[in-house]
């Protein structure tokens, strides 16, 4: 196949890759390319089934995403790169930092989360009811923003997250739950690279979303501080799942900074 989308702006070191969430795509980083890309040669990917990436369900893959990720950065011949995850993008930019290590130099992690092993029957339940994917999707998604969030934005993300290929979108929640219970920890213990979370909010086993406040910790916070105890973790307070959207001058900060001291 040939490399997965990806636009390219700046040409300034080091770069900074940016791979989006679940049912998602580059334009939502549109912010931090426009902030960063006058220093900073940036990359932003559409993954496989996401976006202008084709795939097919049998294509894609947590480790495969991040196999792909990989090869844009040798494709690109990149110098050593700092790769931001969102979401469902945390775990692959984890696999590509593991698989391309000489291209990569840290990694930001932006509202990652871990689902838990009750998600797997949770997930083969909905998606075994008539409409049960879209229903979850869509509930998932409105969850993930506030009454502070643009409704025209929000809507335009929930529209966006519906038109992904059910058979893409079940096999990716799955692969996900799968990775989670069985790769994520592992994998974020073998980094030997600078990483920083930014969390803005966090999760129970039944999915439900809260926001957090600075301070304040998660199952998912514990586990990567245990992972990582050099983790560098960042609160945005009162924020929902999409903070680069949300807050995009305080993300940007925080990435501005989290570069300055590399």
């Amino acid at each position: 196949m040939p490399l997965i989308h990806h636009v390219i702006a700046g040409n300034a070191h080091p770069p900074v890759v940016f791979v989006h969430g679940f049912a998602c795509g580059h334009t939502d980083w549109d912010a931090q390319v426009t902030h960063l890309s006058p220093r900073h040669q940036t990359v932003a990917v559409d993954l496989r089934g996401h976006g202008a990436s084709p795939g097919s369900a049998a294509d894609c893959s947590i480790e495969r995403y991040g196999a792909d990720v990989a090869e844009v950065m040798r494709a690109l011949n990149l110098p050593p790169a700092v790769i931001v995850g969102h979401s469902l993008g945390c775990r692959v930019v984890v696999e590509a930092a593991l698989q391309a290590p000489e291209h990569t130099r840290a990694l930001v992690l932006v509202d990652g989360s871990q689902f838990a092993a009750a998600m797997g029957p949770a997930l083969r339940v909905a998606f075994a009811q008539p409409n049960g994917y879209a229903t979850m999707v869509q509930g998932l998604f409105k969850d993930m923003f506030t009454p502070k969030s643009d409704p025209a934005t929000a809507q335009r993300v929930v529209d966006r997250a519906l038109r992904l290929p059910r058979e893409v979108g079940e096999k990716m929640l799955s692969d996900l739950q799968r990775y989670d219970e069985y790769r994520l920890t592992a994998s974020l213990r073998s980094l030997r690279i600078p990483l920083m979370a930014i969390q803005t909010t966090y999760s129970n086993e039944q999915r439900q979303r809260s926001t957090m406040k600075k301070g304040q910790t998660s199952s998912y916070l514990d586990m990567l501080r245990t992972a990582v105890p050099s983790a560098r973790n960042e609160i945005v307070e009162d924020t929902g799942h999409f903070p680069q959207l949300d807050e995009a001058e305080q993300t940007n900060a925080l990435l501005e900074n989290f570069l300055s001291t590399l």
